[in-house]
């Protein structure tokens, strides 16, 4: 961790833009480098697999329908590899559909965007998961304001989550349905409940309950398939467990 946090000082943060359509690459690209960060690209899946390795980006914007490797397997594989895990990939694309978001966040993608875009949001949304990629933990904080149980630990005022101490990034959505469970150990919702208290009045269909949640539990569960935070309740719907066995 502490060879990381030394590269970042030492340079801007480095943006890797996988898109096979130029003029896409070209524009964000001067964009992002009028905001002082490094860009790399890569125009296949292929290319973009082998320039993560090379380059080790801060921050990942996929396109999904790329040639050879398709983005959703390009976001697959680097979830899959503990190094690169923690780097934010806000996948950019022509596919609109509700299922089309769904899958993308089930695949590990922090946030999508979809074309025809702006290019300032797109630039405000990098710096946003950047900065809470890289922003410094807080050493004291009063007890009211963190939630522990086992390696989980949860700071509501800094909006912050670790396991065993490794900072885990999260969607807004993530990170809000994370902190209604931490705030109500031991009870049992349904899917159309949880709907109601963090989708609000947005429609979502059930799934994306369930994607979100799977997800989560990839990223704070040490065996998703045996959950020992957010456990599912058959019949019902999901509760988080706050006993010590």
């Amino acid at each position: 961790m502490g060879k990381t946090q030394a590269m970042t000082k030492q340079r801007p943060a480095r943006i890797l833009i996988v898109d096979d359509e130029e003029n896409v690459v070209d524009l964000i690209t001067i964009n992002l480098q009028r905001d002082g960060y490094q860009v790399v690209s890569a125009f296949t899946g292929e290319e973009a697999l082998d320039l993560i390795k090379t380059e080790r980006p801060d921050l990942i914007i996929l396109d999904l329908m790329l040639p050879g490797i398709e983005g959703l397997e390009v976001c697959r594989q680097v979830r899959s590899i503990p190094q690169y895990a923690g780097i934010p990939i806000l996948i950019l694309s022509a596919k609109v559909t509700e299922v089309d978001r769904v899958l993308g966040l089930e695949m590990g993608a922090n946030d999508y965007i979809t074309k025809p875009f702006s290019v300032r949001e797109l630039v405000s949304r990098v710096r946003v998961w950047l900065r809470k990629n890289h922003e410094p933990k807080q050493e004291v904080v009063s007890q009211e304001q963190v939630f522990s149980h086992k390696d989980l630990r949860i700071n509501f005022e800094r909006y912050e989550v670790t396991m065993g101490g490794k900072k885990i990034l999260l969607s807004p959505k993530e990170m809000k349905l994370l902190f209604f469970f931490a705030r109500n150990p031991g009870k049992v919702y349904s899917r159309d409940q949880l709907i109601d208290q963090i989708w609000g009045e947005t429609f979502v269909i059930p799934r994306s309950v369930d994607v979100h949640i799977s997800h989560l539990r990839r990223l704070i569960e040490k065996d998703p398939r045996k959950p020992a935070y957010i456990v599912t309740i058959p019949g019902v719907g999901y509760k988080f467990d706050d006993s010590e066995s």
